[in-house]
């Protein structure tokens, strides 16, 4: 019996599942940074394990118990009546459901993509209803949860600059004049003061597209590990990566139905400019500790590095 089986039929004891009905387990591709695997049960019942690194990996700061935050966004998903797994068991390790679907990918017809990109919206809005006790990340990787969000996301941009500076991170400037451009729109953040359900990773690969059904509908928003409370804006900067979420009407459309706030006025385009820093920051510093090879490195520096510098750009020209 392999260690992988192992530690699965433990999983599975742990949660009050017969260890005994699991017939198969199947690595899961596409994460960087935990172990995941789908399992089966004689019964025909899927769950999904996911297992952190050895305490010895190197990781970014915030890194640190991602699977509290992930757990932390199930339930709470689960609450706002979203499509996304269930906590089954939390311990070390991860057990949740299984969601229908595989990974959105290109092969979707306009009309499919239009749907989607509405239910979408729907979902997220229904997600920014959720608030909780404090800013920040649940897991406490950064310190107990502050009491407003400058506090909180300043905490969290020091952290991945102190990583850059640690793992000596190519980035485009130096660290030191990256935090100097985004401090001036530091006090564009006093105007959050509701701590909202933020998943901050929800690029397509992370949203399954179900098809069960014949009609492509959203089968889960997976991948909750980023979660944090904070600004509900920030969670547009993933759902248009490298790109500008004022151009995807589809999804705004359903965003605004579902009562969603999506207003772009200067405070709110300093905001996202500080969350689009903030994930290109951490796109670019992770790759040493993740020891991409040589085709992903020049990838992030071809496509991610630029971003950051647009992003850093529009602070100086909203602030001048």
């Amino acid at each position: 019996m392999t260690d992988s089986w192992k530690r699965a039929r433990r999983a599975l004891d742990t949660a009050g599942l017969p260890p005994g009905d699991l017939a198969r387990l199947r690595p899961l591709s596409g994460g960087t940074y935990n172990t995941v695997e789908e399992l089966f049960l004689t019964d025909g019942r899927r769950y999904v394990l996911k297992v952190p690194p050895a305490a010895t990996v190197p990781g970014l700061t915030y890194e640190s118990g991602l699977l509290v935050s992930e757990a932390e966004f199930y339930r709470a998903a689960a609450k706002a009546d979203v499509t996304a797994p269930r906590v089954v068991a939390m311990g070390g390790n991860l057990l949740m459901t299984a969601c229908l679907g595989a990974p959105w990918n290109g092969s979707l017809t306009d009309t499919e993509r239009t749907s989607l990109r509405t239910e979408l919206g729907r979902q997220v809005a229904r997600l920014h209803t959720m608030t909780g006790p404090g800013f920040g990340y649940p897991s406490g990787a950064l310190g107990p949860l502050a009491p407003d969000w400058r506090t909180a996301f300043t905490g969290m941009l020091d952290a991945v600059l102190d990583d850059a500076r640690r793992f000596g991170a190519r980035l485009p400037r130096p660290a030191d004049a990256v935090a100097h451009t985004l401090r001036a729109a530091h006090h564009a953040l006093d105007e959050v003061t509701v701590p909202c359900l933020v998943h901050f990773d929800l690029w397509q690969g992370n949203i399954l597209v179900d098809r069960a059904s014949g009609e492509a509908r959203i089968g889960g928003l997976i991948d909750g590990e980023r979660m944090f409370w904070g600004d509900p804006l920030a969670d547009f900067v993933s759902l248009a990566l490298l790109g500008d979420i004022k151009r995807d009407e589809a999804f705004l459309a359903g965003y605004r139905e579902a009562g969603g706030r999506a207003d772009f006025d200067v405070p709110a385009r300093l905001r996202l400019a500080l969350y689009r820093g903030y994930l290109y920051l951490i796109m670019l510093t992770e790759t040493v500790p993740r020891a991409v090879d040589a085709a992903q490195a020049r990838w992030v520096r071809e496509r991610v590095a630029p971003e950051l510098l647009a992003a850093l750009a529009e602070v100086e020209d909203l602030t001048s």
